[in-house]
C-alpha cells in the first residue's frame, strides 16, 4: 500500500525564500591619479594658464680686477590646462524605480563616480581615450625622456627598480625624487622577497598607515578601478606632486524627466522620456591636467620627466617619428639644440638637427623653437609606418 506525503516539490509554491537585503559588491574605487597629484584651485573657464620657469640665469666668474662681467637672461613659458568633459546618461523606466526593492539611484550614482575615476586614470597615465585637448599621457612623456626601463633578461627586479638605470634612478637623474608608485595588482608577487644589499626588504606592508604598502620608502598603490594596464607598464614611479590638475565642473548629477535620448552614431531617437514614463540620470564632470616640467638646475632644457616606468616583457608597439630641423638660408643648415615639443613631450635636436620620438598612432600638435629663430607650429600624424618630417625654422 502506497504511503503519500506532501513533499517539498508539492509545497514549493508556498515556501518562502529568504532574500538577503544587501547587494553583494565591492566598494567603489576612486581615481588614483587625483589622490596623488597636486590639486590646483578650480578652473573658472575652459582653459587655465600656468606660468612655468623656462630658462635659468647663469653666473660667471670675473677674470681679474678689471674683467668684464657677462650678462644672462631668465625666461618663462606658458603651460595650459584645458578642461575635458566626462559625461554619461543612465535611462531608467519609472515603473522599474517604483517596483525595485532597493534605491536604484543610490546604487547607480557611486558606480558612475567610480567610472569617472577609472577614465581619468586611464587617460592621464596611459593615454587611453584621452581628450584631444589634453597633453601627452604620463607613459608617453616618460618614454620620450628615455625613462622607460625594459624587462631585460639577466636582470632581477631589484636592479630594474632600484639599481643603476632602474626606474627610480631614471627619475632621480632628471632631478626629482620618487614620491609614489603605482603597479598592477599581480605585481605584488614580483615585489615580495626583494631585499637590499643588507638583506632588508624593500617592499613593506603596514596596516596602521593610510598607505598600506611602500617601496623603498615611497608609498605604492595597486589600483583596483581597472585603469592600470599591465600590457603597457608593470610599474610607474615618479614625483606625483609635479603633476597638477584642476576641476572645471565637479561631478554634477541631474535627474531628467523630459526630452529625448538619441543614438550618438545614427542620431536616431532611442527613448522619449516623457512619452515612455522614464527618467534619466545625467552625470557630468570636467577637469584638466598638466605636467608643467619647469626648468631646474638638473634639467635646464626641460627635456626630462618626473616619471619613469617598467615595461612589460613585450613593450607596446610605437612608431619612430623623426624631425630634422634646418634654417631658412639659401643652403639650409641643420639647427642643433632646437626644442621639439610634441604635445608636451620635449626633445632637443642633436648635432645633426635631428630629434626622434616614439609615438603611438594618432595626430599630434608640434611646436619647434630656439632662441634667435621664429617658432613654428606643425602637426604630425602617426599610423602604421615610421614618419620623417623636415622643419624649416626661420631666423628672427
Amino acid at each position: 500500500m502506497a504511503v503519500n506525503i506532501t513533499n517539498r516539490q508539492d509545497a514549493e509554491a508556498i515556501i518562502r525564500e529568504q532574500v538577503a537585503q544587501t547587494i553583494f559588491q565591492d566598494a567603489p574605487k576612486n581615481s588614483v591619479f587625483m589622490s596623488m597629484a597636486k590639486k590646483l584651485p578650480n578652473m573658472t573657464s575652459k582653459q587655465t594658464r600656468i606660468r612655468v620657469l623656462d630658462f635659468l640665469p647663469t653666473a660667471y666668474w670675473v677674470d681679474g680686477d678689471t674683467g668684464m662681467k657677462q650678462t644672462t637672461r631668465q625666461a618663462w613659458d606658458n603651460v595650459y590646462l584645458t578642461a575635458g568633459e566626462l559625461a554619461v546618461i543612465v535611462p531608467i523606466p519609472e515603473a522599474v524605480l517604483d517596483d525595485a526593492e532597493f534605491d536604484i539611484m543610490g546604487e547607480i550614482t557611486p558606480r558612475v563616480h567610480e567610472a569617472i575615476g577609472q577614465k581619468v586614470d586611464a587617460a592621464v597615465i596611459f593615454g587611453d581615450n584621452k581628450p584631444k585637448e589634453w597633453q601627452m599621457d604620463i607613459i608617453t612623456l616618460a618614454r620620450q625622456a628615455g625613462n622607460n626601463v625594459a624587462s631585460a633578461s639577466g636582470k632581477d627586479y631589484y636592479d630594474l627598480i632600484l639599481g643603476d638605470g632602474g626606474v627610480f634612478s631614471k627619475v632621480e637623474d632628471d632631478g626629482y625624487g620618487v614620491s609614489g608608485a603605482i603597479a598592477a595588482m599581480n605585481f605584488k608577487s614580483k615585489l615580495r622577497g626583494l631585499r637590499d644589499t643588507t638583506g632588508q626588504p624593500i617592499f613593506k606592508s603596514n596596516m596602521q598607515e593610510a598607505t598600506k604598502y611602500s617601496l623603498d620608502g615611497a608609498p605604492i598603490t595597486f589600483p583596483e578601478n581597472g585603469a592600470f594596464y599591465p600590457n603597457i607598464a608593470q610599474l610607474v614611479v615618479g614625483d606625483f606632486k609635479q603633476a597638477v590638475y584642476a576641476i572645471r565642473q565637479d561631478i554634477t548629477v541631474k535627474v531628467l524627466d523630459q526630452g529625448v535620448i538619441q543614438d550618438p552614431e545614427t542620431k536616431e531617437i532611442v527613448y522619449n522620456l516623457a512619452q515612455q514614463d522614464m527618467i534619466a540620470l545625467r552625470v557630468v564632470f570636467r577637469m584638466g591636467w598638466a605636467l608643467p616640467n619647469p626648468a631646474t638646475r638638473m634639467n635646464e632644457d626641460r627635456t626630462g620627466c618626473a616619471f619613469a616606468y617598467l615595461e612589460p616583457g613585450t613593450p607596446i608597439t610605437t612608431r619612430s617619428v623623426t624631425f630634422t630641423v634646418k634654417d631658412n638660408s639659401a643652403e639650409a643648415v641643420v639647427i642643433p639644440g632646437a626644442r621639439v615639443d610634441v604635445n608636451g613631450a620635449k626633445i632637443v635636436t642633436d648635432s645633426t638637427g635631428v630629434a626622434e620620438f616614439n609615438l603611438r598612432a594618432g595626430t599630434y600638435p608640434v611646436k619647434i623653437s630656439k632662441k634667435g629663430y621664429l617658432p613654428v607650429n606643425e602637426t604630425v600624424t602617426v599610423a602604421s609606418d615610421a614618419v620623417t618630417k623636415d622643419i624649416i625654422l626661420p631666423k628672427e
